[in-house]
């Protein structure tokens, strides 16, 4: 069994990859920034039997992350699911011509810089680790290959650098023997994604379990679909 820590468990997709790893037996370190206003994490850690264990943290925050590691000195991590995102500004800010530029760069601190900041402060839990996997939860509409509009600029624009700064990363820690990827998870019936979205979080995090489970040491720093299909940059 392996030790898997998820960043953003409190809810959406973070929160049904803590559910489903748990019913394989796997253990959970599921973070958030409120643990105790996380109802459903709280009691989904509840009934595991000791195998969740939910844990304070703010990615954003240098403080917080190096207290998190504090806290788990000596704990082997297996794999890091690097899945706390944010949108950013309102749609109607977010255009070339009209952006919210303070919230740009919040979400460029929440879903670019943090993933690297959470990915290095928890190293040393990750090379006693066997597993050696870095999931970082991009998006297709990071993606330049795949640009049809410019709906959500800024977003777009974070996820992009995420994938860049996580390609960045595989290489650097190739010769280790790590595995980084970058996953769409679909357009998703979460709070980001909307009810009219295309998927739910059980059929997204599925597919994207099965995806993990395949990767290999030939996948350290690709971008994939959820249901494993490569994406183009």
């Amino acid at each position: 069994m392996s030790t898997i820590l998820i960043t953003g468990a409190n809810r959406g997709l973070g929160l049904e990859f803590t559910r489903q790893y748990l019913k394989d037996g796997e253990t959970i370190i599921a973070c958030c920034r409120a643990p105790d206003g996380a109802k459903e994490l709280q009691e989904v850690a509840a009934g595991s039997g000791g195998k969740v264990k939910v844990e304070k943290l703010d990615v954003t925050d240098d403080a917080s992350c190096a207290a998190l590691a504090g806290k788990l000195k000596g704990t082997a991590i297996d794999m890091l699911i690097n899945n706390a995102g944010i949108m950013g500004p309102a749609m109607e800010k977010q255009a070339t011509a009209n952006m919210d530029y303070a919230g740009f760069a919040e979400a460029l601190n929440v879903n670019t810089l943090s993933p690297l900041r959470v990915t290095n402060a928890l190293m040393p839990n990750l090379e006693d680790g066997k597993g050696k996997t870095i999931v970082n939860i991009s998006s297709r509409m990071g993606s330049i290959g795949d640009l049809s509009a410019t709906y959500g600029t800024a977003y777009r624009a974070t996820k992009a650098a995420l994938n860049m700064v996580m390609a960045c990363l595989a290489i650097d820690l190739k010769e280790k023997g790590y595995t980084v990827a970058m996953l769409h998870p679909g357009w998703v019936q979460t709070d980001m994604g909307g009810p009219e979205a295309d998927l739910t979080p059980p059929d997204s995090v599925s597919n994207m379990r099965a995806t993990i489970g395949k990767l290999t040491k030939a996948d350290n720093g690709k971008f994939f679909n959820y249901d494993g299909k490569p994406l183009p940059w």
